[in-house]
This record gives C-alpha cells, structure tokens and sequence, in this order.
C-alpha cells in the first residue's frame, strides 16, 4: 500500500489534493497506519486514475464522484476515452511532422517554398483537429473543400465594407449578406448542428482562427445581429409585435450566453450521456432559464414559437442546439 506522499508523488499531484479529495469523500484511503497516515491500495489508485482522466475530459469535481459511484460508471470506457484522445494527439504530431519533413526536403534542394502558407496551413490543420476527431473531419465539408476559404473570405470582405460604410443591421444589404452566410455555413457543416456548435467553439477560442479567417469578434457580432433580422421576420408571421420585442431584448442582452451553454452540454454528453446528474440538471436550469428570457413563459407563445422553428428551414439554420440536445435537457428537467 502507499502512504499519501507516495502516492501523491507518482501521479505527479500535492498532497494538499489528495487530502482534499478524502475530506469531500471523493477518494478515501481503504486504510490508516498505526501512526494514523492515509494508506492507499490498488483499487484506490484505480479510483484516482478514473477522477483524473474525467477531470482532464472537463468533468466538474462536484459531478465526478456522483458519477464513478453511479451504475454507469465504467472504467473500461473511461480508458477507452483515453486511448480514443491519446491517438489523436499522435495523428495531430505524426501530420505535423509529414508537413514540415515536406518544408525541410523543399528548402534542401534549394526551393524557396512560401513558408507563411505553410504555417498558416499547418496551424489551420492542427486548429481543426483540436475540435473535432477524424471521423467528424470527414463529415465537415469546409474542412475538405479547398475552394470554401475563397468563397468565404469574398463574404467576408463584403461584410466588412457594409460595417466599415456604417450600413445598419436591419438594412436589406446586410439582410442578404445574413442569408449568404447561413446558406454557406449550411453547406460547410453539412446542416450538421453539432459540427456548427464545434467550429463556433473554434472560432470563439482561438484568437489565430479570428485573424486568418478575418471574422473578428466584431464583424462576427454585426453579422449575428443581422441574421437575427432575417428570422425576425419569419417569427413575425406567427409572434405578435410584443413578442418579438421581447426576443429582441433578449438578443440584445443575453444571447451570447448560448454558444457557452450549447458547448457545456455538449461536453457533458459526450462525459456522461445520461440525464440525471446533478451537472445535468444544473444545465437544464440554465437552459431554460434562457429559453424564457427569450421567449417568455406564456404556453400560448411558447407553443408558437415551437411551430415556428418546425415550419420555417430558415430558423434552425445556425442554432447549434442539436434536437438531441434538447430532450436530454428536456429529460434532466424533468428530474429536478
């Protein structure tokens, strides 16, 4: 058995931790010396492998032990998970090296190759792989299609000039600019909600991704507003004046807290697909804490919203909320 210290050293944390996980009964040793010191054997080390590798999957500390004590624990998935992520970081490191062994044989016979493209096509490529795995690179046609970064880099300097000219958001240019861009994400994400959630995700996190595509946070948030326009106009076919004023508030306010909420359960499905955990509801809370500030409380709107967003392509187009997304929320309510 290891005394604390040891243990503590060999997996490379303090002791303070491990303390703390016996104190909040996350990890409690299987027994005590005659001196009082904490002794762990094999099946704590065991635990201790499972709380790390979950917490290094985004897991919060207060979840993780519900959870390793809960029927759907498994280790072998937990393993599994971590064998899926390890050999992905290979493929990331065994590309890289393919790409600059390419760059070293160019530049050894003389070759001037254009070393900022290479970079730049190297971090792009490394970028995408930190958000999504090998198989949904395959699904993700912005990533295979060579011709998108033009197409999508003309739209983009469009948007730019209307910004730049002071155009408002509500104008109809910048309304056919809104449409331009839903129909090429559309194309580029295969309507694909939670591949949309991930490159949003991307492009939110990593300040590289905002210079090279040239979708500043600005121009992101102009464009936004300007799409929100567009299905302003759809909802009005079956929301009252009042009631869109009470959706504009909202995108006013509160609407960039999606993207962080749409990312967290996606998270959270991905660690633990079943909805009775206590993170589970605690993101079912928040969900529908925002679905009312969006769009009210009354059954009545509530119902006619929902026949919206069925009837009308145009007003789940760029969501990023998945209808899987939705019942497992709908479900972890239910159970508060």
């Amino acid at each position: 058995m290891l005394k604390v210290g040891e243990l503590a050293a060999r997996a490379g944390m303090t002791v303070r931790t491990l303390h703390h996980y016996d104190s909040i009964g996350l990890l409690i040793p299987s027994a005590r010396s005659d001196a009082g010191y904490r002794l762990y054997d094999r099946n704590d080390v065991a635990r201790l492998h499972q709380i790390q590798a979950l917490r290094k999957f985004g897991m919060a500390l207060a979840d993780i032990g519900a959870y390793l004590d809960s029927p759907d624990a498994s280790p072998i998935a937990i393993v599994a998970r971590q064998i899926a992520l390890l050999d992905r970081q290979i493929g990331e490191a065994a590309r890289m090296r393919d790409t600059l062994a390419n760059v070293h044989a160019q530049l050894s016979k003389g070759e001037v190759p254009e070393l900022a493209t290479w970079l730049t096509t190297l971090e792009q490529m490394t970028m995408y792989e930190k958000y999504f795995s090998k198989e949904e690179l395959k699904q993700l046609p912005i990533y295979q299609n060579k011709d998108a970064e033009a197409e999508w880099k003309r739209l983009v300097s469009q948007v730019d000039d209307l910004m730049a000219a002071g155009v408002p958001v509500a104008d109809e240019a910048a309304r056919q600019l809104a449409r331009n861009w839903m129909a090429l994400l559309e194309r580029d994400t295969a309507g694909n909600q939670a591949l949309l959630a991930q490159l949003n995700s991307m492009h939110e996190n990593e300040p590289s991704v905002q210079r090279d595509t040239g979708i500043s946070m600005q121009l992101k948030g102009y464009i936004m507003r300007a799409i929100a326009e567009v299905k302003f106009d759809v909802y009005a076919k079956y929301l009252t004046p009042e009631e869109i004023g009470h959706m504009r508030r909202h995108q006013q306010t509160r609407v960039r807290e999606w993207p962080a909420l749409i990312e967290n359960v996606r998270a959270q499905m991905r660690t633990d697909p079943s909805p009775d955990s206590p993170r589970a509801r605690e993101l079912a809370a928040q969900w529908f804490d925002l679905f009312q500030d969006m769009v009210g409380s009354d059954p009545a709107t509530v119902a006619r919203f929902r026949t919206a967003v069925e009837s009308e392509p145009v007003l789940r187009m760029g969501r990023g909320m998945t209808d899987e997304m939705i019942v497992y929320l709908r479900r972890a309510r239910d159970r508060t």
